[in-house]
């Protein structure tokens, strides 16, 4: 078996991992980043989701980072792309047009800007990025992570151990937490441990939310039915008991009233691309479901280099409810069924789908595997909203930033604090049958002792396994929070190792914590929210 040794382990090569491999690298250290997938960038690119975003996103309440990430990708559109003069002309560019975000663009735009952001580094040999690599064990000396097995997603056989000081778990699950023998807990968390008014009176730990696989398709001349999926008959007839009719419909909870409600799809409705302006404080967006998550918006380039507007299905017919996926022996068998909802709803989409004009199906409907680069034409990882997240030296809770607790107080402010996000507490449907939870939020900071296990000493989350709660974790697991926590802990690992200290001492000592915090700052990292007020 191989064997190799680095100064910062990082295992995932999500938005995260992506964002701690660029921090530890800034600060001079060499960096082992690790993805199972064919691209990284996670929840951008492999899982195919356009960034969920604040309504402040392009003026304030990102890091500096993650600022060139967007700034890149506009700039990539504007380098390579047939962009008509106005889009062009477009200062905050949006290239799908879409609802859901004032950047909505194709995935593999993504993974060649922070393929770009790394490139400096691998060609400076201070980066190695082993993938397609997943990790399969771990070997551990007392309170500390020494090493990290990792094996071949193609070929198991093949196998590395690498060593590090400090070891980062970007992974969409917190599989390093289970391996490593860290606590975690995972699910709802019970009232009597949080204090949370939203929680149960019971723990539920295999109550989680539900896991989506997207898709990206156009519309077009011609029939591109797929074939009919194995057990569509049962996708056709599932009816979840608060839904308002059959999950393969139109009508659904609204998730901020959960009032049932009816939604519109219109393909290439002809709207004005150029005068979308996206903000969720103002409009969820998801009236139409085309344009609501579209990443390619044709009117927007030349005549005649897109056939077809291109959107992404991240709808709430996708949803999979039937069972987790995580810590359970059939994990693997429900991630195969979300695939194949997934395939149910656009055989659905083309076949059945009540229209408008009064008929059925939309036959013109194209899979477009090619947007998303995944052999079977759906996106190559599902989508995971909810981790193992680690017990920590603090958990951050509902009363910590639910305006209905904290009313005109804001959220709480950290002494600690590393970082900043904004996203309402937004719960989907759940495998324990629950509804959705999808209430106001404060702006929110990242709080330093949330990255920090509770006995675990070299070992530190890098993205949706911090110390949230399952409720918490609805506002914290978005594109620009993750990004934050991955940065702020890859930036922990590299002060460390230049100050011969510990995670753990950096908080406990307001000198140290200091001169951490003015690092962050100097990076670009924002530490509190100017006065503004949550939605």
């Amino acid at each position: 078996m191989r064997e190799s040794s680095t100064e910062v382990l990082i295992v995932g090569g999500g938005l995260g991992g992506v964002a701690a491999a660029l921090a530890a690298l800034r600060a001079g250290r060499k960096v082992v980043l690790t993805e199972e997938y064919d691209w990284l960038g996670g929840q951008l690119t492999s899982q195919a989701v356009p960034p969920d975003e604040h309504t402040w996103v392009e003026r304030f309440g990102v890091t500096a980072s993650y600022r060139a990430l967007r700034d890149g990708i506009r700039d990539y559109y504007r380098r390579h792309y047939p962009l008509t003069e106005a889009a062009r002309a477009w200062k905050e560019l949006n290239p799908g047009a879409g609802h859901v975000s004032p950047l909505c663009h194709e995935p593999r735009v993504a993974v060649a800007v922070i393929e770009a952001m790394l490139a400096p580094y691998r060609g400076g040999g201070r980066l190695t990025v082993l993938q397609p690599y997943r990790p399969v064990g771990a070997e551990v000396d007392g309170d500390r992570v020494t090493a990290v097995r990792l094996a071949h997603r193609d070929d198991p056989g093949d196998e590395i151990w690498v060593a590090a000081p400090y070891v980062l778990d970007a992974t969409e699950t917190g599989e390093l937490l289970p391996l490593t023998g860290t606590e975690y807990v995972t699910g709802f968390e019970s009232q009597a441990d949080t204090g949370e008014p939203s929680a149960p009176s019971a723990a539920q730990p295999m109550n989680m939310q539900a896991v989506s696989v997207c898709f990206a398709i156009d519309h077009v001349d011609g029939d591109h039915t797929i074939d009919r999926p194995e057990r569509y008959d049962f996708w056709r007839a599932y009816r979840p008991e608060f839904w308002g009719g059959p999950l393969l419909g139109w009508r659904s909870p609204n998730p901020r009233t959960l009032e049932i409600s009816e939604r519109s799809f219109t393909p290439n409705p002809g709207d004005d691309a150029l005068r979308v302006r996206a903000d969720q404080r103002r409009n969820p967006g998801d009236g139409n479901l085309w344009t609501f998550r579209r990443i390619a918006a044709r009117d927007l380039f030349a005549p005649g280099a897109y056939a077809s507007d291109i959107t992404l299905v991240n709808w709430p017919m996708i949803d999979y409810m039937e069972g987790p996926v995580i810590d359970v022996p059939d994990a693997a068998e429900h991630l195969a069924a979300a695939r194949e909802l997934s395939r149910s709803v656009l055989y659905w989409l083309q076949t059945e789908a009540p229209r408008p004009d009064g008929g059925t199906g939309w036959p013109g409907l194209r899979l477009r595997g090619d947007v998303t680069g995944s052999a079977d034409g759906l996106a190559q990882a599902p989508y995971v909203r909810e981790s193992r997240r680690i017990l920590g030296e603090y958990t951050i809770v509902e009363q910590d930033l639910s305006m209905a607790v904290r009313g005109d107080k804001g959220a709480a402010r950290y002494p600690d604090s590393v970082g900043v996000g904004m996203y309402r507490i937004d719960l989907h449907p759940s495998t324990g049958g629950d509804n959705y939870l999808d209430v106001p939020s404060s702006p929110f900071e990242l709080p330093l002792g949330a990255l920090l296990p509770r006995r675990v000493r070299n070992l530190l989350p890098a993205g949706k396994n911090l110390a949230t709660t399952h409720i918490t974790n609805g506002c914290y697991r978005l594109h620009p929070v993750e990004w934050n926590i991955g940065e702020a802990a890859g930036a922990l690992a590299a002060f460390c190792l230049d100050r011969s200290t510990a995670p753990h001492a950096v908080r406990a000592d307001p000198a140290l914590l200091a001169a951490f915090q003015e690092r962050l700052e100097e990076q670009g990292v924002e530490l509190h929210w100017p006065d503004v007020s949550g939605y």
